[in-house]
């Protein structure tokens, strides 16, 4: 059951065993539940944003996004997926990418709605990290618990 909770995580989120086991590890050292720290990195990270957003219509493709460079973060190109936002931060695309017919019909009718944590303006085409997420605000539902357990062996 660890094992698959484990899997559910790191498939959701497009991670490699060596990622999520250093996410663990700074999760582990950080104050707080582990567990919830650990998700709390995990949706802070700048491709998860950008797919939250309603951006991109998949994580997979929003990595793909920020790694053409199509994605400002407080206004520089940044080519980095696992960058973690922080609060105050501000998230924009290129004029380029905002022409994109995919980011358009995404744009259009997001995949999801948008968390209470960001918040998006339109007339600027950019976005603003207000607060950090918690546990709460994560899509995938996953025991954190049986997460950590797997790694604390």
């Amino acid at each position: 059951m660890q094992l698959l909770e484990k899997q559910k995580l790191r498939f959701n989120y497009g991670l490699t065993e060596r990622q999520l086991r250093r996410l663990y590890k700074e999760a582990h050292n950080a104050k707080g539940i582990t567990g919830n720290v650990m998700v709390s990195m995990l949706e802070r990270r700048l491709d998860n944003v950008v797919f939250r957003l309603g951006i991109c219509p998949t994580i997979p493709a929003a990595r793909q996004l920020v790694n053409h460079r199509h994605v400002l973060l407080n206004g520089r190109r940044v080519d980095i997926p696992s960058i973690r936002t922080k609060q105050g931060d501000v998230i924009a695309l290129t004029e380029r990418a905002r022409k994109f017919q995919y980011v358009v019909e995404s744009l259009a009718s997001p995949a999801v709605g948008l968390p209470q944590w960001l918040r998006w303006t339109d007339g600027n085409a950019e976005a603003h990290v207000v607060a950090v997420p918690t546990i709460h605000d994560a899509l995938l539902e996953v025991d954190t618990q049986l997460i950590v357990e797997f790694y604390a062996r």
